[in-house]
């Protein structure tokens, strides 16, 4: 048989437990039960993540001659002229 017990909890958390176990269609004890033979399993381990491997670009050329990315009016200079090149093509 079950037994009772009095958990304290923050509020915040209560509240979010309420709202999920209610989304999952479930009591808030299935909920804490689930949530403390997790944490409690003997035979855990952690969980290795998959390495992320970042797609490299293989373009090639650098930056327009005369640009200098320290100095931020160049960059604006150089976003703005392909901007109005790119306006072009809509008229």
């Amino acid at each position: 048989m079950p037994e009772r017990t009095t958990v304290r909890l923050p509020e915040d958390l209560l509240a979010r437990a309420k709202r999920k176990a209610a989304a999952e269609g479930r009591t808030l004890t299935s909920l804490i039960e689930d949530g403390l033979r997790l944490v409690t399993a003997e035979d855990r381990k952690p969980e290795r993540r998959k390495r992320v491997v970042l797609p490299v670009s293989k373009a090639t050329g650098g930056l327009r001659p005369g640009v200098d990315l320290t100095r931020f009016s160049d960059y604006q200079a150089m976003e703005d002229l392909e901007y109005v090149e790119r306006m072009k093509r809509f008229e």
